[in-house]
């Protein structure tokens, strides 16, 4: 099979779909990878990195299209990208489609077989290729809500841990999932006084017995949610239903019970965003200001630390590349459901059930997907 990277386009997006070492995995099982010139470079990856694997190197993002029988990315295609996807081609990225119904409505128009890193699953339950993401992410929350915070960017002006003397500052992690539970982490270590807010018991009883009560636990409910809101200097978003559109737990009214200058950072926001006030934002342009609060929401927060969020990317989608490229998209589904789960479209049928849900489009099952 012949796997294309292209350069990733979206803005202030440095990351890298193939590193140089998943490009030696595939040329050495027989396969042929070619990668748009300057592809690597933000993730710190020349072009010569991925000769000396055996990839060829392609001068436009045209030729990797009009090639690849895989395309290989990090973030959802754009639209010029789009436009270039054909029928009898997989793309194997991250999609999102829950809240992007252009993005839907073109990949079903392009006939693409489109396999989403985020709806893959695993025989736990989990999102293996979400998951290393997610805890970039997680650790990234803390580290640009405390410099949101500071008086300059419009925050409080809070220190997150406090000095002796001075009380650290009050952070509310809604979701004790694996972005929930990393900010957490990184949050209390840097002095805060964190909260973190679940539904499930038997998840705060693991996230009390793993952590020793380096944070505190509350159930979720409507009431417990505003009242801990309301005390926050900030609030970390980090709720995620696989494939779907994030529910909204902050409305703007409740900004005006909020602290002036506290922060708001939602991890959800490629998913639409678990706050009503929520808008993507770019690394370039980070935040912005709604009813004297102020919001972190850069719908790619890992490409940030792109070397380290490539690297831990590709360690988990490189199986099910490999899976792809040695099978093909069929048998590979057909002999692993988890990777079926991860089938969004297929010439020009939508295959996953939330994003159906979410975009009131009708769905194929992915299994009569694999017959088609």
């Amino acid at each position: 099979m012949l796997i294309g990277c292209p350069k990733e386009i979206k803005p202030q997006e440095f990351r890298v779909g193939l590193t140089p070492a998943a490009a030696h995995e595939a040329i050495g099982a027989g396969h042929d990878v070619i990668v748009e010139t300057g592809a690597g470079q933000g993730s710190g990856y020349s072009d010569e990195d991925y000769r000396a694997m055996g990839a060829g190197i392609v001068d436009t993002a045209e030729e990797v299209f009009a090639r690849a029988e895989m395309v290989v990315k990090v973030k959802e295609p754009q639209a010029i990208e789009r436009k270039r996807l054909r029928e009898d081609q997989i793309l194997f990225t991250y999609l999102h489609l829950a809240p992007d119904p252009e993005q839907t409505r073109d990949l079903l128009d392009s006939g693409v077989t489109a396999i989403a890193y985020e709806t893959v699953t695993d025989r736990a339950g989990g999102l293996p290729l979400l998951a290393p993401m997610s805890e970039v992410a997680g650790k990234l929350a803390p580290q640009v809500g405390a410099w949101t915070l500071q008086k300059a960017n419009g925050g409080r002006g809070v220190l997150l841990g406090g000095v002796p003397g001075v009380r650290p500052a009050r952070v509310v992690v809604i979701g004790g999932g694996v972005v929930g539970t990393h900010a957490a982490r990184v949050a209390a270590g840097m002095g805060a006084e964190v909260t973190v807010l679940d539904r499930s018991l038997p998840r705060m009883r693991y996230l009390d017995d793993a952590f020793g009560g380096v944070f505190g636990t509350a159930y979720s409910s409507a009431a417990v949610t505003a009242e801990l809101v309301a005390e926050a200097d900030m609030v970390i978003g980090a709720v995620l239903i696989p494939g779907a559109a994030a529910p909204k737990l902050v409305s703007r009214a409740q900004l005006s019970t909020m602290k002036p200058g506290a922060v708001l950072v939602d991890v959800a926001i490629d998913q639409g965003g678990c706050f009503e006030t929520s808008k993507p934002t770019t690394h370039a342009d980070p935040i912005y200001e709604v009813d004297g609060i102020m919001h972190y929401c850069v719908a790619n927060m890992p490409g940030a630390v792109a070397r380290s969020s490539t690297q831990a990317l590709g360690n988990a989608t490189l199986p099910f590349m490999m899976a792809l490229a040695n099978k093909g998209w069929r048998l590979a589904a057909a002999e692993d459901e988890h990777l079926l789960a991860g089938l969004n479209t297929h010439k020009g049928k939508l295959t996953y059930a939330a994003v159906g849900a979410a975009l009131g489009l009708p769905v194929m099952d992915p299994r009569e997907a694999l017959r088609v």
